[in-house]
């Protein structure tokens, strides 16, 4: 009997060749799109130019696009709506977050509390024998345990956003890209003539349509403005509202100085914001909070990354009751917390958590 799995379809093209590629594998393929109330592009005042520049997932349209990939690969496709859980667990967080000077990850907490929280107990409760996504990233059997692991595609490697994921679900889950190169993905598209080969890769964060300053200021009513101050307390000028700052940021700060100046502290207790010199960002290490496990017990030293884009480096860990403390080899530039730190062993993802505060 051919195991049922439940594929989690954006409407793009790599959840859709994952949906082909399991089905050539003999699975029971049921695809489902998740409705998370994002609206398209004429619903915004975004300008057309940037409209046809940008594409997002789990829209009106997406969800056009994921069935008629169903449709094609003749497996059924069913609509969840989502919106209320996005709005709670994910959007509600990302607003507070900046407001208490920080800057958050949503794309993680998507799959940490819809991805693989909601949608894979719903899976669990329909009988299903896996959830699937188009990930790029590896689940690998080692003696009896599953690791998570970085994918073939090194540039799309998508391991530093699935840290949250419960060690004991990692068995129940499938990612049919994880020997697949993005090239490779979009050729088997073009070949098997599914409808998305050629659309754009998704981009941005999907539930804001322009700039996230542009969003933010939308949701919050009363963002009154405050000093912008030097390490020394000396103003230097005024911020519009803590939330359109982030640490690192160097332009838009709206101040004449004699050499360039970066987002050095936010403080919303103060309603203050501190700049200094690109050298004061570097960082000796941070604490970090929310830690999730993939192994038993983390080793005392491990490659770490940042940020999705940032390069790993050497650290040492150390475990302080609920957090941990991580200290690099080498001081580290434009740690934010609210940032996810994610932890590495060659390419095995050991845990993360959320960076809580900036040890320097």
């Amino acid at each position: 009997m051919s195991k049922k799995v439940l594929v989690a379809m954006s409407g793009g093209v790599d959840s859709s060749v994952a949906s082909f590629l399991l089905k050539e594998n003999n699975y029971e393929v049921v695809g489902l799109t998740m409705c998370l109330g994002v609206k398209t592009y004429e619903q915004s005042h975004v300008c057309a130019e940037r409209r046809r520049e940008r594409v997002r997932c789990c829209g009106p349209q997406a969800i056009e696009d994921a069935k008629r990939v169903c449709q094609q690969l003749e497996i059924p496709h069913y609509v969840m709506d989502f919106s209320k859980d996005l709005e709670e667990k994910v959007i509600s967080k990302f607003i507070l977050e900046y407001l208490r000077g920080r800057t958050p990850n949503p794309c993680i907490d998507c799959n940490k509390f819809l991805k693989f929280g909601l949608l894979l107990e719903k899976a669990h409760a329909m009988g299903f024998d896996f959830l699937a996504t188009g990930h790029y990233a590896k689940i690998e059997r080692n003696n009896g345990n599953f690791l998570l692991k970085k994918a073939k595609d090194r540039v799309k490697d998508q391991s530093y956003f699935l840290y949250p994921i419960k060690k004991e679900e990692l068995n129940f889950i499938l990612f049919p890209l994880a020997e697949f190169t993005k090239e490779k993905v979009r050729e088997i598209a073009h070949k098997i003539g599914l409808p998305v080969a050629g659309k754009p890769q998704s981009q941005d964060i999907c539930f804001i349509q322009d700039d996230y300053r542009h969003f933010l200021s939308q949701r919050i009513t009363n963002f009154p403005s405050g000093d912008i101050v030097d390490k020394k307390g000396n103003i230097l000028g005024k911020h519009r509202g803590i939330f359109f700052y982030t640490i690192g940021q160097r332009e838009r700060l709206g101040i004449s100085f004699s050499e360039a100046l970066y987002v050095v502290g936010i403080d919303p207790k103060l309603n203050r914001i501190t700049v200094g010199k690109k050298e004061e960002l570097f960082a000796q290490g941070l604490v970090a909070k929310e830690i999730n496990l993939l192994v038993d017990k983390l080793p005392k030293k491990a490659y770490a990354k940042i940020r999705y884009q940032h390069k790993e480096t050497v650290c040492f860990l150390s475990q302080e009751k609920d957090k941990l403390r991580v200290i690099f080899k080498e001081k580290k530039w434009g740690i934010s917390p609210g940032q996810s730190v994610v932890f590495y062993s060659d390419d095995i993802v050991l845990g993360g958590g959320v960076i809580e505060e900036i040890i320097w």
